[in-house]
């Protein structure tokens, strides 16, 4: 799951139906996820946009963005994680309207979920169970 919290209206129509894809997308490829139908409809996204005002510095009321990401626990590596806050970083400036020099505004804050903490369909869902169904994935495809 990734979640994009913004001030309201600093994206566009466009901007929000777009950047919660393109979030869900680079999640997916981070996490090493096929792209199939079934890892896409699992990848939620989820914008919540906070009243004018209701966010600020100590310095100035310019937008900050922030994004959490949930995942099992064991799904990004150093590395993975490190190129997934690259990526989402250069997303949400985008979809803004912002440079690389406003990349301090963009905090992207990872929760890993313990192995046994997650549960979906009515049962746990163990990170070995979805290695598995991507593997199997993986191999459907071949």
């Amino acid at each position: 799951m990734i979640e994009l919290t913004v001030p309201s209206g600093v994206l566009t129509d466009a901007g929000r139906t777009g950047v919660l894809r393109e979030l869900a997308a680079v999640l997916l490829r981070w996490e090493g996820a096929p792209d199939s139908d079934f890892f896409r409809a699992q990848a939620w996204s989820y914008l919540h946009e906070v009243p004018v005002g209701a966010q600020i510095t100590a310095a100035d009321e310019a937008p900050r963005f922030r994004v959490d990401v949930t995942v099992p626990q064991g799904a990004l590596s150093e590395r993975r994680k490190a190129g997934l806050v690259e990526d989402v970083t250069a997303i949400v400036l985008k979809t803004a309207g912002l440079t690389e020099h406003d990349n301090l505004r963009v905090w992207v804050l990872i929760h890993e979920q313990a192995d046994g903490s997650w549960g979906a369909g009515g049962r746990i869902v163990r990170y070995a169970d979805l290695v598995k169904l991507a593997e199997g994935t993986a191999a459907a495809d071949a």
